[in-house]
């Protein structure tokens, strides 16, 4: 098995999740949110450094291309599960718990939509249709600063911030903002797999048909070639 210098930054990425849990659970409450979030940018910002480098010196290889999602969808999974277990334990407003939750709900279920769905399209050989798209970056780049911010808290966590709540609000907005273009990107992509599902019935059909004329054909030229028919 080949690894080249992009799947090393997927694997670095993989292993900074176990990281960013420790730093959560294990730190000083002031530092933790911190250094959480740090480590979760950084683990975003190499998700952009392996694809770069990826197409860069052209060394994509088929680990990578598996890993590279998986630890896209491990590192934002166990990001959202600290958040969720953040507001629910130290929730600023009466339904901040519930907007964080419901939001997580919507962008974990939406991940597992799309995989579903690039798996289907890939046994059907059309993956490259549902690559990953121009709204897919707006939504996945919205989602790290949304993160970021969530897992941050700096009007709670930073003395330099503290008492300035408009921030939380604003990390609220942001995560519901990457909510709707997870949404939108994620029609988009059914609507790409629906359209995909019907040529692909049609060209069954289609193959169909021609079988059988051609069974009828042969069956027809077998009956004129027997002079006992």
């Amino acid at each position: 098995m080949r690894i080249t210098l992009p799947t090393y930054f997927t694997l670095f990425r993989l292993v900074l999740i176990p990281l960013m849990v420790l730093a959560y659970f294990l730190l000083p409450e002031r530092p933790s949110h911190f250094y959480t979030a740090l480590i979760f940018l950084i683990a975003s910002l190499t998700d952009w450094i392996d694809g770069f480098l990826a197409r860069r010196l052209n060394a994509i290889s088929h680990f990578g291309r598996f890993l590279d999602p998986v630890a896209d969808k491990l590192c934002v999974s166990v990001a959202l599960v600290i958040i969720v277990y953040e507001y629910t334990h130290n929730s600023f407003h009466e339904y901040s718990d519930v907007l964080v939750t419901i939001a997580a709900i919507i962008i974990l279920s939406r991940e597992i939509i799309v995989s579903s769905l690039r798996e289907w399209m890939a046994d059907l050989g059309q993956s490259s249709k549902v690559a990953v798209s121009y709204l897919g970056k707006v939504k996945t780049t919205a989602q790290m600063f949304a993160i970021v911010y969530l897992l941050w808290r700096p009007n709670r966590y930073s003395p330099i911030y503290e008492g300035m709540h408009w921030i939380e609000y604003l990390s609220i907005g942001l995560v519901w903002l990457a909510v709707v273009l997870t949404i939108w990107s994620m029609v988009d992509y059914l609507v790409i797999g629906y359209k995909s599902l019907i040529e692909v019935e049609k060209s069954q059909v289609q193959q169909e048909a021609q079988l059988a004329q051609k069974q009828s054909q042969a069956a027809n030229d077998k009956i004129n070639d027997d002079p006992n028919a």
